[in-house]
């Protein structure tokens, strides 16, 4: 039975077109292997600063830009080759909530508009009744009061009130997949909890599989399972979330790790010592992407460094672990715990 989900070997690189070349520019995802079992719902953590990669990753993942190479299998057929029925059923069962909760509502529109275009544009009921049950169930799912929501505008609306809003358009849809895309950054922190809470209830009573996207570790500890840090479009850590924050191995990790706000007045930020010993390299370096700010550099960075083993439950792309055994990409989701 095919996966759920899956990546192999996928590469996405953004290019400059002049007026008579197009050159490379920008890899935004590097060899990226990842699957997703129908089975076993989820939540995984895709971590790390701005430009890492994340949210291609998930562009790439609901199908709006292709790959330059290698290949997105939904259900064993490829995303960017589904037509018809197929497309239809894709575009249903995977869905997304952005970061902006403001983004996607049209002012001139009540709520209503649009939880019902959903209903409306996968037939999901057959008559005015069944559309507004649909719509009273999916928001009393997350934790909010239909009777207070429906027929307002969304300038009316709190921004905790109208980012639960979106969760329930997709949940109206029954996804598998929920792409999390920095969904609490614009939320204030009062609020935060309650949309993870949200989101972890999804998974847990619905079988829905969370792809979360953050930069935000303390918010990734609480809800996710498993967790893999981008930098750069490159791997550089990946495993259990427990493992990998209470224990990180490669140095950016550690940078990141070590940015959290902890509530302990003996802890100082900014113990990690991580400095860039020369200026940012191109993209074109050929090396490990974080060696112009690993202060652990050598010459051997220079080659692209694979994934180590350091348990079963973490690997690290970095040469300090040289002396465990290697991983490939390939399996990259076995030390991915659902």
């Amino acid at each position: 039975m095919p996966e759920l989900l899956e990546f192999r070997n996928v590469t996405k690189t953004f290019f400059r077109r002049g007026w008579f070349t197009t050159q490379p520019g920008t890899t935004a995802l590097n060899n990226l292997s990842l699957k997703v079992n129908e089975s076993n719902s989820t939540i995984l953590t895709v971590a790390g600063e701005s430009g890492s990669g994340k949210t291609t990753l998930a562009m790439l993942l609901l199908g709006f830009i292709t790959p330059t190479s290698g290949q997105i299998l939904y259900r064993g057929k490829d995303i960017n080759s589904l037509k018809g029925a197929e497309r239809m059923i894709f575009r249903r069962e995977v869905q997304a909530v952005f970061q902006d909760p403001f983004a996607v509502f049209n002012p001139f529109y009540h709520v209503d508009h649009l939880l019902s275009v959903p209903i409306k544009r996968f037939k999901l009921a057959h008559s005015k009744k069944e559309m507004r049950e649909k719509m009273f169930e999916a928001l009393s799912a997350v934790g909010l009061h239909p009777q207070d929501i429906l027929g307002r505008f969304p300038h009316q609306l709190s921004g905790g009130q109208r980012q639960r809003i979106n969760v329930a358009r997709a949940l109206l849809l029954r996804p598998k997949i929920l792409v999390a895309d920095e969904p609490v950054s614009m939320v204030d922190a009062s609020l935060r909890a309650n949309i993870l809470e949200v989101l972890s209830s999804l998974k847990k009573d619905y079988g829905v599989t969370i792809i979360y996207i953050t930069h935000d570790l303390t918010t990734a500890y609480h809800i996710s399972k498993s967790i893999i840090v981008l930098y750069r479009g490159t791997v550089m850590e990946a495993g259990d979330v427990d493992t990998v924050i209470n224990a990180p191995q490669h140095p950016y990790t550690r940078l990141l790790i070590d940015s959290i706000p902890w509530p302990d007045l003996n802890r100082r930020w900014g113990e990690t010592e991580i400095k860039a010993e020369e200026a940012e390299l191109g993209e074109n370096n050929g090396g490990c992407k974080f060696l112009s700010r690993c202060p652990f550099a050598t010459k051997k960075c220079k080659t692209p460094p694979p994934l180590y083993l350091m348990s079963d439950l973490q690997a690290a792309s970095c040469y300090l672990f040289d002396q465990n055994a290697q991983i490939e990409s390939e399996r990259l989701s076995e030390l991915l715990p659902v």
